[in-house]
């Protein structure tokens, strides 16, 4: 069974960084695609950043220069570093895998609220 656990959202200031996490367990972590989307109430998902088994990565127009993504295959860890943060950046972040077989899977969302 394949568990995606994110953490580290919340309530920040315009300017200010957040970090978020996500831990992956029943998959085979260093060959999967990890990645970040968000969502606002009313809007389709939106890419926000990926990282490859080879570690390479992907980013949005829109965040590019202001969040990294990065990976940890000892911890089965995906992590965004959030900085840099506008209000249009308010949005429920989900965690994403995208497993060697192509099966996608995701996390439960976490909110991230940048007040202006």
């Amino acid at each position: 069974q394949v568990q995606l656990v994110e953490s580290g959202g919340g309530v920040v200031q315009a300017g200010g960084s957040l970090r978020l996490s996500c831990t992956a367990s029943g998959i085979i972590f260093s060959w999967s695609t990890m990645g970040w989307y968000r969502q606002v109430p009313g809007n389709e998902r939106e890419l926000v950043a990926t990282i490859s088994s080879e570690y390479r990565t992907n980013y949005a127009d829109f965040v590019k220069g202001r969040f990294t993504v990065s990976r940890d295959n000892a911890k089965n860890t995906v992590s965004l570093e959030m900085n840099s943060l506008k209000s249009e950046d308010t949005a429920v972040y989900y965690c994403y895998v995208r497993e060697f077989t192509s099966r996608t899977y995701w996390g439960q969302g976490t909110q991230v609220t940048v007040s202006s």
